[in-house]
């Protein structure tokens, strides 16, 4: 029989073979669910100004899988800043790129408030340590400008891109946020992807921004994008699988691993198409998983 003193040096050893994360065995398979239910706490206003914003308690979950303590995070489209609060939540470095000034101003203040301790009290004894900043600029011009940083190779990308440019269509879920003077679209830059009428033309500018992301990633790097398909003039697009057809493509082609579906069993259910033709009440979203390999 297997000695306790030994059985205790093989689990040691059994730990030490982990390369991808700091997770126990039990909590790897746990996140390994093809489904997960998150209910986010309630944002604060200056949080939900941005019009398509995600949790950073769901950034850090996939954070705290795919890197492992003091590890690089990049996101392409940052937006009020979330990738970059959970990677300091979790003691990892983290560079993020926005297109608009003003969730870039945003994204800094959390940024400094999360080094400081004020962003949900959290005060990791190495934030100060850390390397957390914003970039405000296109993406499409990433891989360049992280050249020019002397970034070192990012170890892991999250990020949410514009869903086509649906929030230019002011929906019923908009109507609410119109009357409370929120936003209802990324910005007014003409080279915000979110503004791209074309379909076909923002699959290729989007493909454009991780081709850019795939030249900065080390080899066997993660990439984590949360998309959804978008149902527009009366048909669906099928955003999210065509994404990953999209990304898959010659000549910087992320190889797809898996995807995690976010079902939001929390939101309101609306009267879409009642009495006249099915509408879905869409309350989930796509985690894609792709591999630089």
């Amino acid at each position: 029989m297997e000695s306790n003193r030994s059985h205790q040096a093989r689990r040691r050893s059994t730990r030490q073979q982990n390369n991808l994360n700091e997770l126990s065995g039990k909590d790897w398979i746990k996140f390994t669910k093809s489904w997960f239910i998150h209910r986010p706490e309630p944002r604060g206003d200056r949080k939900i100004r941005h019009p398509a914003s995600f949790p950073e308690s769901l950034v850090r979950d996939f954070i705290l899988f795919f890197t492992r303590s003091r590890q690089l995070v990049v996101d392409p489209f940052l937006g009020t800043g979330s990738t970059l609060v959970a990677a300091i939540e979790t003691g990892r470095s983290a560079v993020g790129f926005e297109i608009a000034q003003k969730y870039a101003t945003i994204s800094k203040k959390r940024v400094a408030d999360a080094l400081n301790g004020r962003e949900n009290g959290i005060t990791p004894a190495n934030r100060h340590a850390l390397l957390s900043e914003v970039v405000r600029a296109d993406s499409t011009k990433l891989s360049e400008i992280w050249r020019k940083r002397e970034y070192p190779p990012a170890d892991y990308c999250i990020t949410s891109p514009p869903y086509w440019n649906q929030l230019k269509r002011h929906s019923i879920r908009q109507r609410s946020r119109v009357a409370k003077g929120l936003d209802t679209e990324y910005s007014d830059d003409p080279d915000d992807i979110g503004n791209i009428e074309d379909y076909r033309a923002f699959l290729s500018s989007m493909k454009h921004v991780f081709d850019e992301v795939y030249k900065v990633m080390k080899p066997k790097g993660y990439l984590t994008v949360i998309t959804n398909n978008v149902f527009t003039e009366g048909r669906m697009y099928p955003l999210a699988f065509d994404t990953v057809s999209a990304l898959s493509q010659e000549p910087y082609a992320w190889t797809p691993k898996d995807e995690k579906v976010w079902c939001q069993d929390d939101k309101t259910l609306l009267p879409l198409g009642v009495y006249n033709a099915w509408v879905g009440n869409r309350h989930h979203q796509y985690c894609l998983i792709f591999r630089k390999e």
